[in-house]
């Protein structure tokens, strides 16, 4: 069975979905892997490293496509301007696709269709459960550290202002009011860089727990509480709210968005589309020079008026809703990623490589499209489909 790995497309996608360490694995597993010639710069790592490990390089993403039995990715497909053509439509029939997908967000529902309707069997790496047997498969885990510390970097970077209290012969200035929605991964790392910046950080969390946890950091757990049963999924994780406790979180957060400097969005429910916490009349109650980083864009977004993939200014408030801040660690996110890929792929095919288990909790919730059907059940529940 041969692996292909092609060079990321997405515009300044620096990683990469294996490294030479991860091509040794698979061939030790049985597997051959192809690469695309320069799919590693990003990352820093050169065509003869792949070749030393043991991977054929193609010359292009064409060369990967038409030979592999598997293709593994960082992001979801997309369109090929090379070739003129969608990835989806380089895909073989009955080929594996292995990536982030996000498959439950509206903006990705007709790729998924399209896979579905050409026997695409694909694997969504954000559908990872939350479980301990799964932990070295789990990128959103190990991407979401990286995510949450450039969320802040990327804010200052952005804002006009000193984050820090910075002494000057004129006066002190004021440290930035920075506002974290989800203490998860992501935020907990938000706030922890937030206040190595010297900001005044404040946290909001639907869930007890996870409030306790981000206290422990030293900083103040603000705003929303609601009956556990609510808001407390499978695993600890966050439930989605009904529209009515939606709506008694968006009035709570509104104080609290009109007084922040710096906000960083990162309250997801796992597999499904991401609830819009910050409306845009809530925007534009923050003051000009102000900056929201919208990490759970892929996903949908926590606020209304992000532009997925894109920056924007919307009444002197910065919104970013770039879908691929990790990519901009490319050494640390790409091994972390290779790895958690290299052990999906060790599970998947532990019964061979024509057969994967259907049984197994891991392989299960990350499955997408199989022989013309649709499983992912995050997306069946967007697109209503969750009853059939």
């Amino acid at each position: 069975m041969l692996i292909g790995i092609p060079k990321e497309i997405m515009c300044k996608e620096n990683r990469v979905a294996a490294l030479p360490e991860t091509v040794e694995k698979f061939k030790k597993l049985g597997f051959d892997v192809i690469v695309e010639t320069k799919a590693g710069s990003g990352a820093f790592t050169d065509d003869d490293a792949y070749q030393k490990a043991g991977a054929e390089i193609a010359l292009d993403a064409a060369e990967v496509f038409n030979k592999s039995d598997v293709i593994l990715k960082v992001k979801e497909p997309l369109f090929n301007e090379q070739f003129n053509k969608h990835e989806i439509d380089m895909l073989k029939e009955n080929q594996t696709l292995i990536t982030f997908i996000h498959p439950a967000a509206p903006s990705n529902h007709e790729d998924v269709k399209k896979m579905q309707a050409r026997n695409i069997t694909a694997f969504t790496m954000d559908g990872i459960p939350r479980i301990s047997r799964a932990q070295r498969m789990d990128p959103l885990t190990s991407m979401s550290a990286i995510t949450g510390y450039k969320a802040i970097i990327i804010a200052a970077a952005n804002f006009p202002k000193f984050i820090p209290m910075i002494g000057t012969s004129i006066g002190m200035t004021k440290p930035a009011n920075i506002l974290v929605v989800g203490a998860g991964v992501v935020g907990l790392q938000a706030i922890a860089t937030g206040k190595r910046l010297g900001g005044i950080v404040k946290v909001v969390d639907i869930r007890p727990d996870a409030r306790k946890e981000a206290e422990s950091l030293g900083v103040k757990a603000v705003g929303f509480d609601a009956p556990p049963e609510m808001v407390i999924g499978e695993g600890g994780y966050a439930k989605a709210l009904s529209d009515e406790w939606l709506e008694k979180e968006r009035q709570a957060l509104k104080p609290l968005v009109a007084e922040s400097d710096i906000i960083v969005l990162s309250a997801l429910v796992p597999g499904e589309v991401a609830q819009h916490l910050i409306t845009k009349e809530m925007v534009e109650t923050m003051k000009p020079g102000s900056v929201i980083i919208d990490v759970s864009i892929d996903q949908g977004g926590n606020c209304e008026i992000t532009d997925p993939g894109k920056e924007l200014i919307h009444k002197g408030v910065y919104i970013c809703g770039i879908k691929n801040i990790p990519g901009s660690l490319p050494i640390h996110s790409s091994w972390l990623y290779a790895n958690n890929l290299y052990y999906f792929v060790e599970n998947l095919f532990k019964n061979g490589p024509d057969d994967f288990d259907m049984t197994d909790e891991i392989i299960k919730d990350a499955l997408v499209t199989h022989k013309g059907k649709l499983y992912h059940q995050g997306t069946l529940k967007a697109m209503g489909l969750a009853d059939h």
